[in-house]
């Protein structure tokens, strides 16, 4: 484990990289990512083998999840070389603007410091040592202290090792990611002066935790924390109608898949009814799910404790579930009226291969059902073309961070547009996503500077433009191809 000493070290390191590397240009900046991409594919042989050793996660699976990781990195080459992360701003002085003369005033957004990122459990590259936090926090322009999730020590120990190796040749300067071990290294990272955010990907319980001591500081600073979600699912009448056999089964696929251990895994399936029909469908699905062993025993313990619980609630069981470190997936019902009386069943989340299904009477007492959510990182409706459901959707939208038409949550592209966050208790950021380009915002700030001398000015706001990066002028967008593929 990473001593006191050694984590004061890492960060004390990373914060004069940081120094050092904030000024670069966005070329070079670029060629850091693309060179850890390039490294983490090259060393995908050596990886993959030791993420299956470590969590029981297909080969198949790990070998798209370090896919998805090495794009995500190029995908932020990209921004970052067109200048998209600085979101530089113009505004030249003008004597006839409207309110009065206007001062000559330019903004762009400049990098925090040094970011601490607590790796996930359930996804060992892709919200990892160099998953969507630290990929975000390096394009940002700032340095990064990594806390290795136990749950596969090695690998990420071999991943940062291969990650601090690519920087090293590709120039950077020698800290600006290293990685640590242990929970005092992750409490003392949170409380070092020189820790300017943190990204965190978690359970609820640890994430308020660590949110708590970050914002007890002398010195508070942002703390991005992602911590549970049910991603409730709405059939409305109409969709049930016409496909209720459809959407019983791929219903069933969502939620077992990589044993229910996604952050968006659907925990609640609202439907209008479910007769011995559906239930033979849900039942004879289930059954045809495999098992694997979950991640670690202590989640397969924590899931066990909690699906025992959630059953003390008065709900009927339609598949009993298996118990151990591989069980079987379960799966119960009830109705709105029910959720109603013990609001609990839709708002604790069962991290592993469990759901429940909720049957509602009338719209009434569907928005009723849908009005006891609380934040979600997903919501999902199944409608049928032509449907009046804008109400429905405005109340699905009211309480997540991405609302999902006829489709299923478990799958996060990375994209422009795409949002991975979502009201509290989903994150503690809810304007902010942790995947997709977006996701860089979270560990800069805006700086507008007025009145300043061409010569003075930030490379990116000169009006000569050296970077030739993409800028907002006078209100107008210069747009660059540089960078683009």
């Amino acid at each position: 484990m990473t001593t006191n000493d050694e984590l004061d070290a890492a960060v004390q390191q990373a914060h004069l990289a940081f120094l050092e590397a904030r000024r670069v240009e966005p070329g070079k900046r670029a060629s850091w990512l693309e060179a850890i991409a390039d490294a983490l594919d090259a060393a995908a042989d050596e990886l993959v083998p030791l993420a299956q050793a470590e969590t029981h996660l297909a080969q198949g699976r790990l070998q798209g999840e370090l896919k998805r990781t090495t794009f995500q990195l190029r995908l932020f080459a990209q921004e970052v070389r067109r200048g998209e992360t600085l979101d530089a701003t113009i505004d030249h002085a003008d004597s006839d603007w409207g309110m009065g003369p206007r001062p000559d005033l330019r903004r762009m957004n400049v990098p925090l410091g040094v970011v601490g990122v607590f790796g996930a459990s359930n996804f060992p590259f892709a919200f990892s040592v160099m998953g969507g936090d630290s990929a975000s926090a390096l394009a940002a322009g700032c340095a990064v202290v990594h806390k290795i999730h136990e749950a596969h020590l090695q690998l990420g120990l071999r991943t940062g090792e291969i990650v601090v190796a690519a920087l090293a040749q590709a120039g950077a300067p020698g800290g600006l990611f290293s990685a640590v071990t242990g929970r005092e290294a992750g409490e003392r990272l949170v409380d070092h002066p020189a820790t300017q955010a943190v990204g965190f990907t978690g359970s609820t319980k640890v994430g308020l935790i660590l949110a708590e001591r970050a914002a007890a500081r002398p010195e508070p600073i942002p703390f991005y924390g992602e911590l549970g979600s049910i991603n409730p699912v709405v059939v409305t009448p109409q969709a049930w109608s016409a496909r209720r056999h459809e959407i019983l089964t791929a219903y069933v696929g969502s939620y077992t898949l990589g044993m229910g251990q996604f952050c968006t895994k659907p925990g609640v399936l609202f439907v209008p009814e479910l007769d011995e029909d559906g239930a033979r469908v849900l039942r004879e699905t289930v059954a045809g799910s495999e098992s694997a062993p979950m991640l670690t025993s202590g989640l397969a313990e924590g899931f066990l404790q909690a699906r025992s619980e959630m059953a003390q609630r008065g709900l009927t069981e339609l598949v009993a579930g298996g118990q151990g470190d591989a069980p079987a997936p379960a799966l119960f019902t009830t109705t709105v009226q029910a959720a109603v009386q013990e609001p609990d069943i839709v708002r604790e989340e069962m991290f592993g291969p469990a759901s429940i299904v909720i049957q509602y009477r009338d719209e009434a007492e569907l928005h009723r059902g849908v009005a006891l959510l609380e934040g979600q990182l997903t919501t999902t409706i199944h409608a049928e073309p032509g449907e009046q459901v804008a109400d429905l959707v405005e109340l699905l939208s009211s309480r997540s961070g991405r609302v999902i038409w006829d489709s299923w949550p478990t799958g996060v592209t990375v994209s422009y547009a795409q949002q991975h966050g979502g009201p509290f208790p989903a994150t503690t950021a809810p304007a902010t996503t942790s995947v997709g380009t977006a996701a860089t915002r979270r560990f800069m700030r805006p700086v507008s500077y007025q009145g300043f001398p061409e010569s003075s000015l930030p490379p990116a706001l000169q009006e000569r433009n050296p970077w030739g990066i993409s800028r907002r002028v006078d209100g107008e967008w210069h747009l660059t191809e540089r960078g683009a593929k």
